[in-house]
């Protein structure tokens, strides 16, 4: 007998969908069947889609800035997350210097997340690293955090990588299958502490472009493997299509945020622009225009979500204010209203495949683990709920299409018609 049968169904399996029922038993999917087999409990799910659970590879919890540090934890971060069919997470290390800081780096964020209720892996961090490379990517391996995150910017907080240093990043990383995230600006053209309705026009949407455009050629050269986090200009995609098309989703792969397709620079004239500040800015709505154009071209949706509060935000100029909105919570419902099923496998498989989850994540195919989401896309309506600790969300009131009705984490139900009717404990995932 299984633990648990989702029946009548209509399953998304691998990019494509089957009509079939699905069973678990002791965590793991085991059987997808058109036949109806015995299980302790049965969901029926007639009518609605039946998803693998969805991956974010880009949040920010607990993220600790000195100052300030993001609002929502890995407890309520997590619990945001079940709500929005999230339920894998990659998080970040603190940026290192040096191999030395790797490990304290490692055990500091293995302990604050022990609160999660989603499973979690991490990205490792580099600042201005000094230290051999090969060195660092065999412990970065025996750690089981197989990514690295760089900064072409903050030289001012002493986490920009210079161009030499990247290119070597790159040419030792393809020895090792391990993939580059970065984060693209160009420093020489961003002017810091502004007013915040001069934000974006401080980081210009060329600062973007011409950085992508540069990290294209060093991977056409080598032939590594970057991932651009938090893309914000569809024509930083159109760039790299029209100049590197054969490296594109190869070599080079393309993340972007909801915010950056809902919103735009013009919110940062109003009177309360400085709740919309992140890094990079939100662009003027050509760019967005163009981005969702290229939905096709972006490989991947993760969140930055990163939660502050409205009176630590509420400054005048942004080098006083800590940077970063959250919203892992609507991100599905939000680019499905969108665009619909293509983005189902941005949320799902790509992730899973690109940062080593997959086949535990990112499928319904058995032996994956019992993370799914049953997702009704007739649902007409509005955002109405928000469960992050921070006392805003920009997204309330949006109107939506489709509804995440419920989540079921490691062949547990979590969320059941917008409660959390369980808790079950989340894992560190090696990669």
């Amino acid at each position: 007998m299984f633990d648990l049968g989702i029946i009548n169904g209509k399953l998304y399996l691998d990019g494509q969908y089957i009509n079939a029922n699905l069973f678990i038993k002791s965590g793991k999917i085991v059987d997808i069947s058109t036949t109806f087999q015995k299980s302790k409990e049965e969901i029926n799910a007639a009518g609605k889609v039946v998803l693998p659970g969805f991956i974010d590879p880009h949040v920010h919890f607990e993220l600790n800035l000195g100052k300030y540090t993001s609002v929502d934890d890995f407890e309520s971060g997590s619990i945001s997350a079940l709500f929005g069919g999230v339920t894998t997470i990659i998080d970040f290390l603190d940026p290192i210097s040096n191999i030395e800081e790797l490990e304290n780096a490692f055990k500091t964020r293995l302990s604050v997340a022990k609160k999660s209720l989603v499973d979690y892996s991490f990205h490792a961090t580099l600042g201005n690293f000094e230290g051999n490379i090969n060195t660092l990517i065999s412990k970065i391996k025996e750690l089981g955090t197989t990514s690295i995150k760089i900064f072409t910017a903050y030289s001012s907080s002493n986490r920009r990588t210079n161009d030499r240093r990247m290119f070597e990043l790159f040419k030792i990383s393809k020895n090792y299958n391990i993939p580059i995230l970065i984060h693209a600006e160009n420093e020489d053209m961003i002017i810091e502490n502004v007013p915040i309705n001069f934000h974006s026009k401080a980081r210009p949407e060329i600062s973007e472009i011409s950085e992508i455009i540069k990290i294209a050629e060093f991977l056409n050269q080598i032939k590594a493997t970057a991932y651009i986090v938090h893309t914000t200009c569809g024509s930083s995609i159109e760039e790299v299509k029209n100049r590197f098309n054969d490296i594109l989703n190869k070599n080079i792969f393309f993340e972007s945020c909801p915010h950056y397709f809902y919103f735009d620079d013009g919110v940062y004239e109003s009177k309360k622009g400085y709740l919309y500040t992140m890094t990079p800015p939100l662009r003027n709505k050509k760019e967005k225009e163009k981005l969702k154009n290229n939905i096709d071209n972006i490989f991947s949706i993760g969140t930055d979500h990163c939660s502050f509060n409205s009176k630590e935000k509420r400054k005048r100029k942004t080098g006083n204010l800590p940077m970063g909105i959250g919203g892992i919570e609507h991100s599905f419902v939000l680019m499905y209203s969108l665009f619909g099923e293509k983005i189902i496998d941005k949320f799902t498989i790509n992730p899973a495949k690109f940062f080593g989850l997959y086949p535990k994540k990112g499928t319904l195919l058995p032996g994956a683990d019992a993370d799914i989401v049953i997702f009704n896309p007739k649902y007409n309506g509005k955002i109405s709920m928000s469960h992050t600790k921070a006392d805003y969300d920009l997204y309330l009131g949006t109107q939506i299409r489709g509804k995440v009705e419920k989540v079921i984490k490691n062949g547990v139900v979590t969320i059941d018609q917008d409660k959390l009717v369980n808790k079950v404990k989340g894992n560190f995932i090696r990669r």
